[in-house]
């Protein structure tokens, strides 16, 4: 059975250099999620084709498991985007990963470009939300199109855009955050929060995973394979959600076949609201479990 694409996994979200070919052979063996073979930040001017190359063929040539796979393109207006675009339609991955997404318009002209290439129904469209004026459209740039599925978090460069201090708890990103969350959840995309720039605080690297989580985050993205791990922890169900979610449904169906109308589980009165909740626990953890098979 396949799982729903809402709640297929994708807690750790990686990106590759593409310009680097052992870089994405190695990733075949790194326990992300899903990979972003990066086409941008992390490669040249003068090695933009070359990356191209090596993303695509490296697609194209298989063996990166159950990870999902999608290419970074460079931005709309840049002498690389429309090649960029029409090579990644060629090969199909998961998604093309498209940088600062600003508006409907945005979403519309990758969607066309997509079509004219012959880009297939499965490649779907990540839009990376890294400014101000993106946050305050985040919810026209969600309504723009079936296609787009993913709503990426470029907080890096909202901090910047935003002239605000890099401190732990993030706390200048909060409403940008919190708007482009909001979008996604009434739009039903899934959502993935910025990535943590210091490789070696592995604490720091738990900590803003556990708040991209209590947020609502689907997951993060990622760029170093050693924070792979530790971020599929934190947005991973633990033991005792799963046991409590558990009990909730099972005492839920016990009142409901004996008509009772009061349900409570550990003192707490449960409504249709926790059962829904506990419904998505287990479901999150069921396709987690597939997802490792």
């Amino acid at each position: 059975m396949s799982t729903p694409d809402a709640l297929r996994p994708r807690r750790s979200v990686l990106y590759m250099p593409a310009a680097n070919e052992r870089a994405l052979e190695k990733a075949k063996a790194i326990p992300a999620d899903a990979l972003i073979f990066d086409l941008e930040d992390a490669v040249a001017p003068d090695a933009k084709a070359d990356a191209r190359e090596r993303a695509c063929a490296a697609f194209a040539g298989g063996g990166y498991g159950h990870r999902e796979i999608t290419i970074r393109a460079n931005g709309l207006g840049t002498a690389w985007h429309e090649d960029d675009l029409r090579a990644i339609a060629a090969v199909g991955p998961s998604a093309v990963v498209v940088p600062k997404v600003n508006s409907a318009d945005d979403v519309h002209a990758i969607e066309a470009a997509l079509e004219r290439f012959g880009a297939p129904d499965h490649t779907k469209i990540w839009a990376m939300l890294e400014t101000p004026i993106a946050m305050l459209h985040a919810e026209e740039i969600c309504a723009a199109s079936e296609r787009l599925a993913v709503l990426v978090m470029g907080t890096n460069d909202l901090a910047k855009e935003l002239h605000a201090v890099r401190v732990a708890d993030r706390h200048p990103l909060l409403l940008g955050l919190g708007l482009s969350l909001l979008a996604a959840r009434a739009s039903g995309k899934v959502i993935l929060d910025g990535v943590f720039n210091d490789i070696k605080d592995e604490a720091g690297l738990i900590a803003e995973c556990r708040q991209g989580r209590e947020m609502g985050f689907d997951g993060k993205t990622l760029i170093h394979p050693s924070q792979v791990e530790p971020c599929n922890t934190v947005f991973s169900p633990e033991a005792d959600e799963v046991s409590l979610a558990e009990r909730i449904i099972a005492a839920f169906e016990e009142a409901e076949a004996d008509g009772r109308g009061v349900v409570t589980v550990d003192g707490r009165m449960i409504e249709n609201l926790h059962v829904d909740e506990a419904r998505r626990v287990l479901a999150i953890h069921a396709a987690i479990a597939a997802h490792a098979e």
